[in-house]
């Protein structure tokens, strides 16, 4: 009898190390759905999911203020807005109104007829920098002319936070999530290796 349980017993401890590598490693794959689920939403960035006028639309006359709209609520530090028609001449009057998700920028009345390029950037509420670009046109130019025009040209990116620019929707590469997976990763395989060796020790 006792022949018989000390037969047995070999097998039982070569299980339990096998079961605390299992364990182990079914830890490791949790922690690191963990991470890339958690690191893929906080890499994102506000986007602008809207603007008045449209992007490509066509309008009777320059409205007295252009609108944006974003998905998240963005800073007013830093906001930019150039409204530029075909000679380069931009119609923004005065800084960026920003409240709840939506960006003001108003202009200046007079403008031509044409195509309008405008130039925006805000800061997003990630504290990201984060601009883009759309056109539209307009059928009949503004009755009203300014006393003074305006030319600027696009918008200076080193005016950015940090010195940090970057286009709606595009994220910095996530190396700090990169570097916790492959921490466990090490952690994994060694805690493996010594597991075997003890395995291996105890036959």
């Amino acid at each position: 009898m006792s022949a018989l349980l000390h037969a047995r017993h070999p097998a039982s401890t070569h299980r339990r190390p096998l079961r605390s590598i299992t364990a182990i490693l079914s830890a490791v794959l949790l922690a690191l759905a963990v991470l890339l689920g958690t690191g893929g939403a906080a890499d994102a960035h506000d986007e602008l999911t809207g603007s008045n006028p449209a992007e490509g639309a066509t309008v009777e006359v320059l409205p007295p203020t252009l609108e944006l709209d974003f998905s998240n609520v963005p800073s007013g530090i830093g906001a930019q807005v150039q409204v530029l028609d075909e000679a380069g001449t931009d119609w923004a009057d005065g800084p960026v109104s920003i409240v709840d998700r939506a960006a003001s920028q108003p202009l200046r009345p007079g403008a031509p007829a044409g195509a309008y390029t405008v130039n925006w950037r805000v800061v997003s509420s990630d504290s990201h920098p984060i601009e883009g670009t759309f056109a539209f046109r307009t059928q009949q130019g503004s009755t009203t002319v300014p006393d003074a025009v305006s030319t600027a040209g696009p918008v200076d990116a080193q005016d950015a936070p940090d010195n940090e620019t970057q286009t709606a929707g595009v994220s910095d590469f996530p190396w700090s999530i990169v570097l916790m997976i492959a921490a466990l990763v090490v952690i994994a395989v060694a805690l493996a290796v010594t597991a075997r060796r003890r395995l291996g020790a105890g036959t």
